[in-house]
Formats: structure tokens, sequence, C-alpha cells
């Protein structure tokens, strides 16, 4: 499956309950079809002490969400925006469909 996302992008969250968060994409898993994006989809974890000297508890960590809920976000424009490619010679980049921004 092909993600229209990439690492180190910023992304705005669609749909769900983090609807409206803006956060840099960590981690992309194709093969899922997921994507981890910082500081949203927050769910608590429970760590067991390994090495036994290690703390355990419960943190806090990133969980996995689908990339169909996230949309590339426009710096420039301030808008969340598709990527169009913009060809000069043999270079291919992708810029904001809607202001013409390089993203």
């Amino acid at each position: 499956m092909k993600v229209h996302v990439k690492t180190n992008d910023t992304v705005i969250v669609i749909s769900g309950d983090d609807k409206g968060k803006k956060g840099k994409v960590l981690e992309v898993s194709p093969k899922e079809g997921k994507v981890i994006v910082e500081g949203v989809n927050i769910v608590k974890k429970h760590v067991k002490p390994r090495p036994p000297q290690e703390a355990g508890g419960i943190v806090e960590a990133e969980a996995p969400m689908y990339a169909s809920k996230v949309q590339l976000y426009c710096n420039k424009c301030g808008k969340a925006t598709r990527a169009a490619a913009k060809i000069d010679g043999d270079k291919k980049t992708r810029v904001c469909a809607k202001c013409g921004a390089a993203l």
C-alpha cells in the first residue's frame, strides 16, 4: 500500500479524537498503511522494568494511526492540502496544491 506522507512531514489530523492536531511524522508503515505522529494518538502503556534496575510503570506513548486520517499541512497557507508535483527539468518536487509552496 502506498502512503501519501513521508517521515518528517508536517501533518494535520482530519478525523477522530485528535482532529485538528498538528505534528511531525515520526514513522511510516506502508505495509499496514499507518503512521506515527508526534504528540497525537497518545496511549498509556504499562512497562515492566527491564533490566530490573530500570524503572517501570505507566508510560505515555504515540500509537500508530491510519494514514487516511492525516493530511499534509502547508506552513505558508496554514491549511491541510494535497501534494502536487512540480517538475523542474529532471527534478520532481512536492508542492502545496493550493498555494504552490514547497512541502
